[in-house]
Parts: structure tokens; C-alpha cells; sequence
């Protein structure tokens, strides 16, 4: 009888990668990294929900140094949305088995964002 299966008999390559079937599991260190990325995501939160509006309504040439912040519209009230759950998003996608670390950091890129956007904001709108 002839064998007629597809599957070959001859060893991998010396080369091939080596895959195991079931991932690893994180060691310590790379839970307390992750940990350092998910704080530096809270600490960026923190500054860019309390301090970029402030920063974005202060005004040298006012009189008690505060620009109104009526007259920015709803602009600020995107940003109080979007900060906490850009926060809380790349806070809880930080943890992710696969990939935290980058989430942590695509979040913080979008607060640095926001925070700019703020500033660009309170500066040019009259």
C-alpha cells in the first residue's frame, strides 16, 4: 500500500525558527515594565487633563491673567472627554500580552497631542 499523505517525513531546516505551542509566560521584570509604562500613561494623563487647559486659558496681557474659558466653545469639553479615555484605554491596553508596551506609548503620543491642540487653541482663538 502506498503511503499518501501530504505531510513530509524529513526534518526541519537547521534554521527554521522554533515556535513554542503555548506563549510564555511574563517574568517579573516585564510586569514591572509594564507597570512603569501604565504610571508614565497616568502621570501624562494627569498633567494633560488638569494642566493643558489651564495652560491654554492663561493670558499675560488679562488683567487677573485667566482668559474666559466660555469663549472657547466646546473645544475643552472634547478634550475632558477624550483625555480620560485615552487615559484609561492605553492605562488598561498597557497590560495586553502582546504589544503593551507600543500601546502605552501610541497613548502618551495622543495626549502630547492633545495637550498641543489645547495650547494651539487657547493661543489663537480671540
Amino acid at each position: 500500500m502506498e503511503n499518501t499523505s501530504t505531510t513530509s517525513d524529513a526534518p526541519a531546516p537547521a534554521d527554521a525558527p522554533v515556535r513554542p505551542a503555548v506563549p510564555s509566560r511574563r517574568t517579573a521584570g516585564q510586569w514591572l515594565w509594564s507597570a512603569v509604562v501604565a504610571a508614565a500613561v497616568l502621570v501624562t494623563g494627569v498633567v494633560a487633563g488638569i494642566l493643558g487647559p489651564l495652560l491654554a486659558i492663561a493670558c499675560d496681557s488679562c488683567q487677573d491673567g485667566v482668559r474666559g474659558p466660555m469663549r472657547f466653545g466646546g473645544e475643552f469639553a472634547l478634550v475632558w472627554a477624550a483625555v480620560p479615555v485615552v487615559t484609561l484605554g492605553s492605562v488598561i491596553g498597557t497590560f495586553l500580552p502582546r504589544g503593551g508596551a507600543r500601546v502605552g506609548g501610541y497613548g502618551i503620543g495622543i495626549l502630547v497631542f492633545l495637550v498641543a491642540m489645547m495650547q494651539l487653541v487657547g493661543r489663537y482663538t480671540t
